[in-house]
């Protein structure tokens, strides 16, 4: 049982450093809205968090567009990548967010889909390798930016945030104590230099986004 006891207190010790490391990493590379200072990125990346029986974006999503669709506004950012779930045919978020975007006056050709977003690390990955980003912008919650920023830097990405947090979510704790995890599960991912689950033929920004439309991995 003493044993136990140790080998349980390393662990949480080695959690407890990686998640410090990462925000600490990460922290300053979260930024307020300056518009006169985001000119030169590639694209803003948008970061899935689930929708809601295939026919809308859930709260957290919503913030997520909201914020990305006032930056692309201003004329800040032209490009937009959004990064979802869509392994299966049921299950459409990169289809819903684009929808969503679309109605509020978003051309179409301004977005990108990334089919294969399936969890943080895999969509930051395939913006590297699929889209060819160097720089970008990362819309999510505070909370979310840390080790999105962590996975992007250690990949290679010059990667800012702006955190797209507009009002108290439902669940909070959990999301945070699932998110203390992830990041340690990413940390270990980006050492090990592992491969997203989905990788594919490269899609060049300088095209228009609609070349994405209309795909989906189901096996």
């Amino acid at each position: 049982m003493y044993i136990f006891y140790i080998v349980l207190s390393i662990l949480f010790l080695i959690y407890f450093c990686i998640n410090i490391y990462i925000k600490v990493t990460s922290y300053k590379k979260i930024l307020n809205v300056e518009p006169n200072n985001l000119k030169d990125y590639d694209c803003m990346l948008v970061l899935g968090a689930g929708i809601i029986n295939n026919e809308r974006p859930t709260l957290m999503l919503k913030d997520r567009l909201d914020k990305s669709i006032e930056l692309y506004n201003k004329g800040i950012i032209k490009k937009i990548i959004m990064s979802g779930d869509h392994s299966k045919v049921n299950h459409d978020e990169v289809g819903i967010m684009k929808k969503y975007a679309i109605d509020r006056g978003i051309k179409s050709k301004d977005i990108f889909m990334d089919h294969a977003g399936i969890c943080t690390y895999d969509s930051i990955y395939r913006a590297k390798e699929i889209f060819g980003v160097k720089k970008m912008i990362i819309i999510t919650q505070k909370y979310h930016l840390y080790r999105a920023l962590y996975i992007a830097n250690f990949l290679g990405i010059d990667a800012h945030g702006i955190k797209s947090d507009a009002r108290i979510y439902r669940k909070m704790p959990y999301h945070l104590v699932r998110e203390s995890l992830a990041r340690v599960k990413n940390f270990i991912k980006c050492n090990l230099k592992a491969k997203p689950k989905y990788l594919g033929d490269k899609i060049s920004l300088e095209q228009s986004g609609d070349v994405t439309g209309g795909v989906n991995f189901e096996k």
